[in-house]
């Protein structure tokens, strides 16, 4: 008889099977990656914590997972015309490397505002980058005109089936290597990583919690959470580079029915997360990875009598794709 969260999960843009599948067209490309945990940490949140370290990943993100199960998914005919996407971080440079390993263009189009450190990385992997101007009709408007010039396929950052499976692989990985996780913690932005991530957790262990961590200053998915329905904010003020999208029409229905609740912090609260990562964990994550931390250690976590219970909490360090100059810049100005 066919399990009651594998049929209830049908109906999104993703399943256990098509991560699954992922998880074994991914593998001989990606990490995986370890799973720290420090007695120090521990004691400060008073609880277990296990921190995945998708920093170590290729790319240095957990990004170039959706983008090897998109890539790798494509046929010949549509592989050879390459693929295009939109993106300020690290799905543009995942997306570059994932094609250089099938030896197929990359065309990235990239707003005028991206992170130095985030652009290097996709020339570096070969992407061709292609500019727009720092908002998502532009960026939209540039994708749309390569891809009618180019003829390639459009991989979104996250609103694509095949990227949330991608993303999905990590829950399975990181569940079994530590089996006895009772929460996880994951960045929200345009959901992609959430809803894999809870999709194939629910799967696995229907029991699970999966929060969702948010600045407040992008709190769009809180918003949409509170409301049932798509909240798009006309703008953000986040330190978090990579947490300021919007959900999409495929993420959304994830986040409403499987993300148990969303966290948001703030951007000082995000910061002094990154120097706990550098000073104790040795480990240099940028501000959107550092934020599961700053969740599990803000005041609204440790007052919410529903997560009293909450044990051995896993912790997704997203990305380490930060410039050095803002590292430290953060880290002097808390």
């Amino acid at each position: 008889m066919e399990d009651k969260s594998h049929r209830e999960h049908k109906k999104y843009a993703a399943d256990i099977d098509s991560i699954s599948k992922a998880q074994a067209r991914i593998k001989p490309y990606v990490h995986i990656t370890p799973v720290l945990s420090s007695e120090t940490l521990n004691s400060i949140a008073g609880k277990s914590l296990f921190f995945k370290c998708e920093c170590f990943q290729k790319g240095g993100a957990f990004k170039f997972r959706g983008a090897s199960n998109a890539i790798f998914s494509l046929d010949d005919e549509q592989a050879a015309k390459g693929v295009v996407t939109h993106s300020s971080g690290n799905h543009a440079a995942a997306l570059a490397m994932a094609a250089k390993l099938r030896g197929i263009p990359s065309y990235i189009v990239i707003p005028k505002n991206a992170p130095k450190c985030k652009v290097e990385n996709v020339k570096r992997y070969g992407g061709q980058v292609i500019w727009s101007e720092a908002n998502m009709q532009s960026r939209e408007e540039t994708a749309n005109k390569v891809l009618h010039e180019t003829g390639a396929t459009l991989v979104h950052p996250y609103n694509d089936g095949r990227i949330i499976s991608g993303q999905g692989t990590l829950s399975l990985e990181f569940l079994d290597q530590v089996p006895q996780l009772d929460t996880l913690i994951v960045p929200i932005s345009g959901g992609g990583l959430i809803s894999g991530v809870a999709i194939g957790a629910k799967s696995i262990n229907p029991a699970i919690r999966v929060l969702a961590a948010e600045p407040k200053g992008a709190d769009d998915a809180a918003q949409s959470k509170a409301s049932g329905r798509i909240i798009t904010l006309a703008r953000t003020n986040t330190i978090a580079d990579g947490l300021r999208a919007s959900l999409g029409d495929l993420t959304w229905p994830v986040v409403r029915d499987l993300v148990d609740d969303i966290i948001t912090v703030e951007d000082k609260e995000i910061v002094e997360a990154m120097r706990y990562c550098y000073e104790i964990l040795k480990v240099a994550i940028e501000h959107s990875g550092a934020i599961g931390l700053a969740a599990v250690l803000s005041d609204s976590f440790k007052r919410n009598p529903d997560l009293k219970d909450a044990r051995n909490i896993g912790i997704m360090l997203s990305g380490g794709n930060v410039d050095l100059g803002v590292l430290w810049e953060s880290l002097n100005n808390r």
